[in-house]
């Protein structure tokens, strides 16, 4: 497939933006992805159902490489939750595997999307209004980190993101400071990315009508621009992340989950 200059600079803009996303706020930028790469190849001629699967697809690889960029900056500054990263990470294989080896394609979109709404929605609220956690509340044992992975790979891996809409919501509630929460999320990306990728790239093997220089469900073109954009805009992300105060960092977070709960509501009534 042969990329026109103005759909490699649209690329590139998406690379740039999802980027800074993922330093500052410990997402990996798939819900930003997912919709403007969905578009980008139904005009290029791939078929919707196909469009959407291979985006999800390629927005979680993007992950592999924003993560590590991310996440290089944030533990120069102490930030990361390593502790938190190794017991949550299990777990998240687990779940990543489960969804993107077919559950992704086996459950109706329409009641998947108005859940993910309602509970980001959720999500947002608890933070917009900084409602402080229970004083004596803490990070549970292994299993409980486990349950927590499971459920994070696995949501991470229906919709294409990087799980920091869960993840960062669940150690705050943990009473994880939000730096160190969003830390931590950037250093989760790479397990959730990882082992979601491997999926996709198995699950789409054999799929018909596929464009070309695809693997899998993946698009390499839009892989390769985006996340060559992607990774020098990290850092900065992460740098504005230690600048910022916790109120206004919270709520900046907050605002990003509505934008979130509010697309994954349109795509439920319209899917």
């Amino acid at each position: 497939m042969f990329l026109e200059p103005t759909l490699i600079a649209e690329l590139a803009a998406l690379g740039l933006l999802t980027g800074f996303l993922a330093g500052l706020l410990g997402i990996g930028g798939g819900m930003v992805m997912v919709p403007f790469l969905t578009l980008m190849l139904g005009d290029e001629g791939v078929s919707a159902d196909l469009a959407v699967k291979m985006a999800i697809a390629t927005s979680m690889a993007t992950i592999i490489f924003t993560s590590i960029s991310s996440v290089r900056a944030h533990h120069k500054k102490g930030a990361v939750r390593w502790d938190l990263v190794k017991g949550l990470a299990p777990g998240i294989v687990m779940g990543s595997f489960l969804a993107s080896m077919g559950a992704f394609a086996a459950l109706k979109g329409s009641y998947l999307a108005l859940f993910f709404a309602l509970f980001v929605g959720f999500s947002a609220t608890q933070m917009f209004l900084d409602k402080k956690p229970a004083p004596n509340r803490q990070v549970p044992g292994t299993p409980g980190l486990l349950g927590a992975g499971g459920v994070i790979g696995f949501l991470s891996g229906m919709v294409g993101a990087g799980g920091g809409f869960v993840s960062v919501p669940f150690m705050t509630w943990c009473n994880v400071a939000i730096h160190n929460a969003v830390a931590t999320s950037s250093a989760l990306g790479f397990p959730i990315a990882l082992a979601n990728v491997i999926g996709y790239v198995v699950a789409g093997q054999d799929v018909p009508n596929l464009p070309e220089h695809s693997f899998g469900y993946l698009w390499l073109p839009g892989l390769v621009v985006i996340a060559s954009c992607s990774v020098f805009m990290a850092p900065m992300g992460a740098s504005a992340a230690h600048k910022l105060p916790v109120k206004q960092l919270k709520r900046t977070f907050a605002f990003v989950l509505y934008l979130l709960a509010a697309y994954m509501l349109y795509k439920g009534f319209t899917a």
